[in-house]
């Protein structure tokens, strides 16, 4: 087998031929206004580039691709530029293309007998569910970052959200794909079809690729009745054992119509009441961990709520449950869920956070979180763990906030060592180290400890057939 070419710093002839097939209304060149696409929110990744390049048309992608990789160019697509592992952000090197996703944001379809919606993949997430709510249906995938992520980018991350309990992951609410492959060619996927055993499913192999497969231009979306009732509740525990319990409880009594179902440490709810103007504490009194739950109902009725009060009344007869209260209004309801969606963002006014976007099986959540906070004192004493996330998949957001008054970047100095004996953990207890973040730059040298080597060997074999140069996305995920 012949080795495959190495890639090239884009000559100046490259530049321009690649500009022209966009475009140069299109083709960002000046550093200066490049800046955006260069680093991520958090500020952890900055890279270089040699040009941005937003392509209107799936034509275009693949004219590009297909010149790219003549050239032996490489090229990193990029989307709403959110994402949380660096996957989005080019090296330094200065030698790599952004190809934006952002102009490609027409709805090119919505198809209500088959509930479905064919969108392209620039398409914010935010609009796409006000699309489907408009034509009144629901589209279920649901981030704090869904007014800037975008439909291709959370297909290639395999995004999770808030409503994976009911619904799944992205790659459970897509249907089809539309994809340029890295040679230029055009993957004609966009199926709407619950039911087709013709083979691989090759559109499972780009979603969650993170780019490095072929970038996606646009999907066949799942729709769902739009629910007609809705109920938000909040509820004080002691311990996590008890909503354990109480999880099951729900689970059991209301089946789909149980949507949500998160956990919220006491000291995030804190940082949210400190640093978020107009928060405000729940419940009447403090309690170790508090419950965010929700349930709905395509069904005009009370129905969501009367089950709400009877598990809330069942959870407090059971000693699960502290305290409750049910949300009274619609505002009532958003307050309680921009206090989850918070919890993150807060937590930067606390000086240095080191993240965790693990999954573990949901019965041992409890022992994982308090294995790690237990870790965590005796590598970094005085560090507050700040875990809070999906509890009704096992996906937690396990982050730790730095001591009062310790120098930040020595806190972030370690990040590599905390990671590691946390992983180590989430490893012994069946569990894997990206749950719905992806690998990107952060975790790519974690991933042959958390992998099997069989799995690794037929992931580049894959990577290598789909993209024999390499020009997309490299030095990412593998």
């Amino acid at each position: 087998m012949s080795e495959a070419p190495k890639l090239q710093p884009p000559s100046a002839e490259t530049v321009d031929a690649l500009a022209r097939i966009v475009g140069e209304d299109h083709a960002i060149r000046d550093e200066a206004d490049m800046a955006p696409y260069l680093t991520e929110w958090r500020d952890r990744y900055r890279g270089k580039a040699a040009l941005v390049l937003k392509p209107g048309s799936t034509e275009e992608v693949s004219s590009l691709l297909k010149f790219a990789n003549e050239a032996c160019t490489a090229i990193v697509p990029q989307g709403g530029n959110t994402g949380l592992v660096g996957g989005q952000i080019p090296f330094e090197s200065g030698d790599e293309v952004i190809v934006s996703l952002a102009r490609l944001t027409h709805v090119r379809d919505i198809d209500l007998e088959s509930n479905t919606m064919t969108v392209e993949s620039g398409l914010p997430l935010g609009m796409a569910r006000h699309v489907a709510e408009s034509a009144g249906r629901l589209f279920p995938l649901s981030l704090a970052s869904e007014g800037s992520c975008q439909i291709g980018g959370v297909l290639a991350t395999n995004a999770g959200g808030m409503s994976v309990l009911a619904y799944g992951n992205a790659r459970d609410l897509a249907l089809g794909l539309e994809v340029v492959l890295a040679d230029g060619r055009v993957l004609h996927g966009l199926k709407r079809l619950r039911k087709d055993n013709t083979g691989y499913d090759l559109k499972d192999l780009f979603i969650g690729s993170e780019g490095t497969l072929g970038i996606i231009t646009a999907a066949v979306l799942r729709l769902f009745p739009k629910p007609v009732e809705r109920v938000t509740c909040i509820a004080g525990l002691s311990n996590l054992e008890h909503a354990l319990a109480f999880f099951a409880r729900a689970r059991e009594s209301a089946g789909p119509m149980l949507t949500a179902f998160e956990i919220l440490p006491r000291i995030g709810v804190e940082f949210v009441l400190k640093h978020s103007k107009g928060a405000r504490d729940p419940l009447p009194s403090p309690h170790a961990w508090h419950l965010l739950l929700e349930l709905t109902s395509p069904r005009a009725g009370d129905e969501p709520r009367r089950l709400a009060e009877f598990l809330l009344q069942a959870g407090v007869e059971a000693d699960e449950i502290e305290d409750a209260t049910i949300a009274s209004s619609l505002t009532q309801a958003d307050a309680l869920w921009r206090m989850r969606e918070m919890m993150s963002d807060v937590q930067k006014h606390e000086g240095g956070s080191i993240k965790h976007d693990i999954s573990v099986p949901i019965a041992l959540v409890p022992e994982f979180i308090a294995r790690a906070n237990q870790l965590v004192e005796i590598m970094i004493p005085g560090a507050r763990p700040v875990p809070f996330g999906h509890l009704g998949d096992g996906n937690i957001h396990y982050n730790v906030s730095q001591p009062p008054g310790m120098d930040k970047a020595v806190f972030l100095s370690n990040w590599e060592a905390l990671n590691a004996a946390v992983h180590e953990i989430v490893l012994d207890l069946g569990g894997s180290i990206s749950a719905e973040h992806g690998i990107g730059r952060m975790k790519r040298d974690l991933l042959p400890h958390a992998k099997e080597a069989l799995a690794l060997e037929l992931m580049r074999k894959i990577k290598t057939s789909f993209d024999p140069n390499g020009i997309l996305n490299p030095g990412k995920l593998l």
